[in-house]
């Protein structure tokens, strides 16, 4: 497999389109056999859905087109930390890994506590991997501090 940093710059490139249409900058992939099943930026606002985070709509691609819920075997790659409802989808869609690329110490799951990827209560678990990928964090940060100045 290709290192995380090589699919971290891929799933860069679609955050970069998301700031370009002045969604949250976030992109994610869905990996399998070195191969991108899916990929998705944000559409939160464009779309005026509060589902459709980066990683909700890979996964839903990737479905799709496996035509399967049940995503064992694929990787979720991802510029930023995922959220509570993106981390629960994860263990519904039955993916393998995670593997982000920045902190979210606000709205992550897992910087916030909760570590249901590995609850034993639950009948899927699977790796979630926090890969210091800076231009994530960094674009981030731009386009917050560009909104406060608005």
């Amino acid at each position: 497999m290709k290192l995380p940093s090589d699919w971290l710059k891929k799933a860069y490139l679609l955050a970069i389109k998301a700031k370009e249409r002045d969604e949250v900058p976030v992109g994610a992939l869905l990996v399998q056999d070195n191969k991108i099943i899916a990929k998705a930026h944000n559409l939160r606002e464009s779309q005026q859905n509060p589902l459709a985070h980066a990683e909700i709509l890979a996964i839903s691609k990737a479905a799709k087109k496996l035509n399967t819920w049940r995503l064992h075997g694929l990787t979720l790659i991802v510029t930023l930390e995922p959220c509570l409802m993106c981390l629960a989808a994860c263990q519904q869609a039955r993916i393998s890994k995670v593997i982000y690329g920045a902190k979210d110490h606000k709205a992550g799951a897992i910087s916030l506590g909760y570590f249901f990827n590995q609850d034993k209560r639950l009948n899927h678990r699977f790796e979630a991997v926090f890969y210091d990928f800076k231009p994530s964090g960094e674009i981030l940060s731009d386009f917050f501090r560009a909104k406060r100045r608005v």
